[in-house]
């Protein structure tokens, strides 16, 4: 009996040596936001696991106490002792924080330019930020201003989709600088050693007859097909709840596809989703892998909240985990903006993606549907986080961007570029550059400064500025009245410190509004059009037979796009007409 009795007792304890505990817990920031796909290093064994998408693990354990080692790209690498029968509650720390007070970055330089009242325009549930639009700047106290070079698009298919609609657009929704980014005003390859071309008209306002317009164009060097660097792409969806709308995550799908059909092998996909969780849903995968690619993409659905916050701070992590040097390193953020889990201010995405901008990744934002669409939290992202933005509201959008306009969208070829121009008193009483408006709160940053843009591939801005002549009879001011203006256009390469510059002087050349390209005469009634939708004070005199007319004789028969901007613009007059008529019988 006694030898059985040791025989059960030295099998108890053979066994309980092979006995194994579980250890469970979840991985926090220091915003109590969960953080998936963290390394977890068990070492009493060596082995390595990862937390789950929901930021949370169980790992099987050899013994009650043990130790581990946590790391996660962006954090802190922690190590820690931990017991088994507690739950772990562990929070990663961010290698760097960004400064207490960030600050608002204008988009053009106006001096004493007030930022007035805040409104916070709202159509629903969709939110746009309060601009100001630039005043007649005296050239003689001011001569110089400036404006950061955008490729940014968003505005122009936003107001279309309104338009189509039958919609007024809120003011604030319209951004004359995008809608003239929108069109292609002609294409002049930058000399060998330059990455800019730049050229000025200088004409009549149609608008206003006593006064001149100049039109200043400048074009970004196109890449080389055959160098283009390798792409490290993710894409970041928003697979919440409120993208179950046919335009907004099936659209999405649809742009997605189409934009994989443009990758190479040497190109690497990654998908991270957010929604009623966050993870990791394609992990990195070769371009020429199409087909897996696109079945990850068709196999996403929507459902539960929006944790935007993490959803970014995920992307970054797999986009630094695979980072390209010298290459296309990009997040690619596809959502209606609605972040409603974790940080959701404007203010504190900026502050969030100030973290990251530092990493040499850029963002693109493509913003999509209605009704809950926040364009000024994806304007935020894009801007801060060294990308663009675009704003697709149909299939034929997504393709313009995604396929037609893939290089200009995905590839840069500057970084940081802001343009100055410096005006000549002799020539120019007063300026105004017309679109380029800033948001108030920019303006009330006594620590703003302009910030400048990223450029894609092959891109061609136009930018407008109304001017009042100078008193040909004035005295005391400079003689030389051959020269209207100085320009120098800063900007960076990718992946480059060095600050560089283009320059370029623009004669005192006056052509006859007639005998204008017919392209600066089409831009001129895109102008027309964005001024008479921000009910713009400053086209008063304006009109929208008048825009149609300008637009019709000077459009390109064989260009769609100008097509259907006409036909725009026939909307327009008949919805804001009809206002008009409403308020006189009201009176």
């Amino acid at each position: 009996m006694k030898n059985v009795a040791l025989l059960v007792i030295g099998s108890l304890l053979f066994y309980s040596s092979f006995a194994q505990f579980y250890l469970r817990g979840e991985i926090k920031d220091e915003n109590n936001s969960l953080l998936p796909n963290v390394k977890i290093l068990l070492h009493s064994n060596g082995y390595l696991y990862h937390s789950g998408s929901s930021g949370a693990f169980g790992i099987p354990v050899p013994q009650s106490t043990d130790s581990l080692t946590v790391s996660a790209e962006g954090y802190q690498t922690l190590s820690l002792l931990v017991n088994a029968t507690d739950y772990q509650n562990i929070v990663l720390k961010l290698l760097f924080h960004p400064p207490e007070v960030a600050r608002k970055r204008l988009l053009s330089l106006t001096k004493d330019l007030k930022g007035g009242d805040w409104k916070g325009w709202t159509v629903g549930g969709e939110t746009y930020s309060s601009l100001v639009e630039n005043e007649f700047i005296p050239a003689g106290k001011f001569p110089e201003t400036g404006f950061a070079v955008t490729i940014d698009k968003a505005s122009y298919s936003n107001v279309r989709r309104f338009l189509n609609m039958g919609s007024t657009i809120p003011p604030d929704a319209v951004r004359i600088e995008e809608l003239l980014n929108y069109f292609n005003f002609g294409y002049t390859p930058p000399a060998a050693d330059s990455c800019f071309f730049i050229h000025s008209d200088l004409s009549e306002c149609p608008w206003n007859t006593t006064n001149q317009l100049l039109f200043l164009k400048v074009c970004a060097r196109k890449v080389d097909p055959a160098k283009i660097p390798p792409a490290n792409l993710v894409f970041l969806v928003d697979v919440s709840g409120s993208m179950d709308m046919p335009n907004k995550l099936p659209l999405l799908k649809s742009a997605f596809r189409l934009l994989v059909n443009n990758l190479r092998e040497i190109d690497t996909v990654s998908i991270v989703v957010y929604g009623s969780s966050v993870g990791v849903w394609l992990p990195p995968t070769s371009g020429g892998e199409k087909k897996k690619i696109q079945k990850a993409i068709e196999d996403m659905y929507p459902g539960g909240p929006t944790p935007g916050e993490a959803g970014i701070r995920a992307a970054y992590r797999v986009a630094r985990s695979q980072f390209v040097k010298g290459g296309n390193n990009r997040v690619i953020l596809a959502t209606d903006g609605d972040f409603n889990v974790g940080e959701t201010s404007e203010e504190e995405m900026e502050k969030l993606v100030d973290q990251y901008r530092e990493w040499g990744i850029y963002l693109t934002c493509l913003g999509v549907g209605m009704g809950n669409y926040k364009d000024s939290k994806l304007e935020v992202l894009a801007k801060k986080g060294n990308g663009n933005f675009a704003y697709l509201d149909d299939e034929r959008e997504a393709e313009k961007v995604l396929v037609r306009e893939f290089t200009q969208t995905v590839y840069a070829v500057a970084d940081d570029a802001y343009l100055n121009i410096s005006f000549n008193p002799a020539l120019v009483k007063n300026y105004r550059l017309i679109g380029f408006d800033n948001k108030v709160k920019a303006l009330s940053d006594s620590l703003n400064e302009v910030q400048g843009g990223e450029v894609g591939s092959g891109h061609s801005l136009l930018a407008l500025f109304e001017i009042t002549p100078a008193d040909p009879d004035s005295s005391g001011l400079s003689a030389d009245k051959s020269r209207l203006g100085q320009v120098v256009l800063n900007y960076k390469l990718p992946h480059d410190t060095l600050e560089r510059m283009t320059f370029y002087t623009c004669p005192y050349q006056l052509t006859a509004f007639e005998d204008l390209q017919p392209c600066y005469r089409f831009a001129s009634s895109i102008a027309m059009f964005g001024g008479l939708l921000k009910r713009s004070r400053f086209m008063a005199q304006a009109s929208w037979k008048g825009t149609i007319d300008m637009a019709e004789k000077s459009r390109d028969p064989e260009d769609g796009m100008q097509e259907e901007f006409i036909g725009l613009i026939e909307k327009a007059r008949k919805i804001y007409g009809h206002q008009k008529r409403h308020k006189k019988e009201g009176e």
